[in-house]
């Protein structure tokens, strides 16, 4: 096995571009939320020019938002967006989890997430259930032992987040998904990397249909 770590950024640009995305994939930004320059870069103890920097890069990703007279704003997904995202997640997810096996460090960072998304269902800490989740798929990629997929990886957690954001409900969104996530990880630690396979494919199918029909009632309020 190649355990190899996620490429670490290389100047502080990068750091601070990497932080922003990890409280966009954790829900601490949300969806058309208006980003105070200041404030941010006050809070990041940063200058102004480095946080511009990484909401360059993020605006590029399509994250972010800039607008003249308005700043930078979270971006709100579309539904096209949303299709996109999954179909990309069923293509690295399951190929990722294919090859899975009990010892690799990912199946440990599954079983982290699992454990983590239960003690948040039992308090009722739904936000932390979906966060839980984003780390149990996040461990579904370092299956793959491809530091520059998890990179990549990365972005498209952001996206999905801010698509879970628009909508507003992440108990209906997550609580349905958590024994989902047990039941695959007892096929990998079973080494069934073949029915956790199938299980996923069913899993992410399920996951896209329900968020785009919320998506679609949402749109309609």
């Amino acid at each position: 096995m190649n355990d190899a770590s996620p490429i670490l950024p290389r100047t502080l640009g990068e750091t601070i571009t990497q932080e922003i995305r990890r409280m966009l994939v954790e829900g601490e930004l949300v969806p058309g939320q208006r980003l105070s320059e200041a404030a941010l870069a006050e809070n990041l103890d940063i200058s102004r020019n480095t946080l511009r920097e990484a909401f360059r890069v993020l605006t590029r990703e399509g994250l972010l938002k800039h607008e003249p007279n308005r700043g930078v704003t979270v971006a709100e997904p579309d539904m096209a967006s949303i299709i996109d995202i999954y179909r990309v997640r069923r293509f690295i997810e399951c190929k990722a989890i294919a090859q899975a096996y009990p010892q690799h460090p990912g199946t440990l960072h599954m079983r982290e997430a699992v454990e983590l998304g239960e003690r948040a269902r039992e308090s009722k800490d739904w936000v932390a259930v979906g966060t839980a989740n984003m780390m149990f798929h996040k461990s579904i990629v370092e299956l793959a032992d491809s530091p520059r997929l998890q990179v990549f990886y990365g972005q498209i957690s952001a996206e999905l987040r801010l698509a879970f954001g628009v909508l507003n409900d992440p108990q209906f969104l997550h609580l349905p998904f958590l024994d989902m996530n047990a039941s695959i990880l007892t096929c990998v630690e079973e080494g069934r990397a073949g029915d956790a396979t199938t299980m996923l494919d069913a899993y992410l199918v399920q996951s896209e249909r329900t968020v785009l029909a919320a998506y679609e009632r949402s749109m309609k309020r």
